[in-house]
């Protein structure tokens, strides 16, 4: 019979992408849940505010997931700092690129594959040694709904988010049979600073819009804030799921991935259409 799913709160974490955002909502749950965290981001001052709102004990740590090595050296930081078993590591970090296939700039598309997968494949490989060694803990590695459908003018974001997801799962079987547990989480829109971060050389449907006024539609159009997903994230892993969908729109994507697994966009673009003209209350 398969372990049943340890807590985690209350046991140490690590979470990267913690400046902010989900990273940033996660780290202060269970921080108030009386979780040692240890966090990173290559975002120092975003960091520091994340240090300086938790309850209990950090270790911050500026951090660029892309570096293979100093991902090892920060693993070896927390190895020495534990004050317990790991609890859970985070893979959390992610930027977003918008571009249609045609017009994309190969250095863009590289920037986001080397931190959204292989930022993801880095802290996984630093860590596992950790959690193998004590026989438990959870990886749980942030794909997207991006990572369920193919979404047009996000071919990178969508080859690095199914990249995660197909990683996770692959470790996941290797993993069967032991204390350590492999977790991919699917969010969908969350109100984050991801759009107004991305990388857009121009409206890939060239229709003449700012990149604000193509964040501003984004926000307009998110359905969860960071809390309520790491709220979700967390009880998911506590509950021993395989799979977090974050969000109702998460729930649709999946849907739509089984029932119409080749007509799905039409749907979607309905659906995206109907929420543009609404309001979105503020995010809590």
């Amino acid at each position: 019979m398969p372990r049943p799913a340890p807590k985690i709160a209350g046991r140490p974490v690590v979470i990267t992408g913690a400046a902010s955002g989900i990273g940033r909502s996660l780290a202060q749950r269970l921080s108030a849940l009386g979780s040692p965290v240890a966090i990173a981001d290559v975002d120092s001052a975003g960091l520091k505010q994340t240090a300086e709102s938790l309850r209990g004990t950090v270790l911050s740590r500026a951090l660029d997931v892309r570096d293979a090595a100093d991902q090892l050296r920060f693993a070896d930081e927390v190895r020495e700092w534990l004050p317990a078993p790991l609890g859970a590591v985070f893979n959390n970090a992610g930027v977003a690129v918008s571009s249609s296939v045609l017009d994309a700039v190969p250095e863009d598309d590289d920037w986001l594959h080397d931190i959204n997968f292989h930022g993801v494949v880095n802290g996984t490989r630093a860590f596992l040694p950790i959690l193998v060694a004590q026989d438990s803990g959870v990886i749980v590695n942030t794909s997207s709904v991006y990572g369920l459908l193919g979404v047009p003018y996000q071919s990178a974001y969508c080859a690095a988010k199914f990249a995660v997801r197909g990683f996770t799962e692959a470790l996941r079987q290797e993993l069967r049979g032991t204390g350590v547990r492999a977790v991919t989480v699917h969010p969908g829109g969350i109100t984050t600073n991801i759009a107004r971060n991305a990388r857009i050389r121009k409206d890939p449907e060239g229709l003449g819009r700012t990149h604000e006024q193509m964040a501003a539609q984004f926000e307009a159009m998110t359905m969860t804030s960071p809390d309520k997903a790491a709220a979700i994230i967390h009880r998911g892993v506590e509950r021993g799921k395989a799979r977090i969908l974050v969000g109702p729109d998460a729930y649709l994507f999946d849907a739509l991935a089984r029932i119409t697994p080749t007509h799905y966009y039409g749907v979607i673009s309905r659906v995206m259409s109907a929420a543009g003209g609404r309001q979105k209350e503020p995010a809590r």
